[in-house]
């Protein structure tokens, strides 16, 4: 099979390509290297590597149109910086996945794509299902609501299905719109303490790449028909409680150090995976302790 990875030497696109290229199948990697780096795809073979834009709707369609599915990874996502840049996060995040979403149904062509947790903002319940009301608190994420409207209405004509990502972690997360552990891993490496914008008592639900990844596969070799569902353990931690456990696990002598809490944060989040696992029979394998664990001692 022949499949395309828009932001494919990004985070979790290069991770995407490489399980794609150990499965055999032919690999077009479409990324402007905004912040994908070259070397994520190093030693990957059956790759053809497109430098452009998915703003580009005839390079995209020229890179697309003989291809078996699309996974559609490409996007702005820094939530601080769509504050201070929302037209680019629209024009990047909305208009070039209509983009995707206009090739797909010309061709014929299945679409996975990265969606949001950042849809739900601060949920009514948890854990949160995906009929959940969807009030984002910021422009990223009323980005990643623009396209799944895009998605309901498009998915009349091709097959597409959002997954929303809850908080990723894993190797090779860029620095540029890292997450709060590759930030915490940073400031521990140089001996500093984490620090924590809030009071820490803010639950996230973290979900490791390789488990992102599967659930992509799974979903494109399925049949299934399920628009949105949530990719994420079921299981929450703390921001606090993570900075803790980096610490001991460092064995340094720090405490967190706690500042103002940043703008359009969602306060608690925790995915319901009821309906991912009922769809595909996925589950979240690789547990947070132990990839931490796993990772620092390796990094010391």
């Amino acid at each position: 099979m022949k499949y395309a990875v828009t932001g494919g030497a990004g985070f979790v696109g290069s991770h995407i390509v490489k399980k794609l290229n150990e499965k055999k199948h032919e690999i077009v990697v479409i990324d402007n290297l905004n912040t994908g780096k070259p070397s994520n795809l190093e030693n990957i073979d059956n790759v053809t590597f497109v430098n452009g834009d998915i703003r580009d709707f005839q390079l995209l369609r020229e890179s697309c149109k003989s291809v078996d599915g699309i996974f559609h990874q490409a996007a702005l996502a820094s939530v601080p910086d769509s504050f201070e840049k929302p037209e680019e996060y629209h024009e990047v995040n909305v208009k070039g996945t209509e983009n995707i979403f206009k090739i797909g149904k010309e061709f014929q062509i299945k679409i996975v794509y990265a969606s949001s947790s950042s849809v739900y903002g601060n949920p009514i319940k948890l854990p949160i299902t995906e009929d959940h009301p969807r009030t984002p608190l910021n422009p990223y994420g009323k980005t990643k609501v623009d396209d799944e409207k895009l998605a309901e209405m498009y998915s009349k004509e091709v097959k597409i299905t959002g997954l929303r990502y809850f908080n990723i972690f894993g190797e090779n997360q860029s620095m540029t719109y890292a997450g709060v552990i590759t930030k915490f891993l940073e400031n521990i490496r140089q001996g500093q303490a984490p620090k924590i914008f809030g009071d820490g008592t803010q639950l996230r639900d973290f979900i490791y790449v390789g488990d992102v990844v599967d659930a992509n596969l799974k979903i494109m070799e399925s049949d299934s028909n399920e628009l949105f569902l949530n990719v994420g353990t079921g299981k929450t931690t703390s921001i606090k409680e993570m900075a803790e456990m980096m610490i001991k696990i460092s064995g340094l002598d720090l405490e967190p150090i706690f500042l103002s809490p940043l703008k359009g944060d969602v306060k608690s989040s925790q995915a319901d995976i009821t309906l991912i696992q009922k769809t595909i029979s996925w589950k979240p394998r690789m547990e947070l302790k132990n990839w931490l664990e796993q990772h620092m001692k390796k990094s010391n």
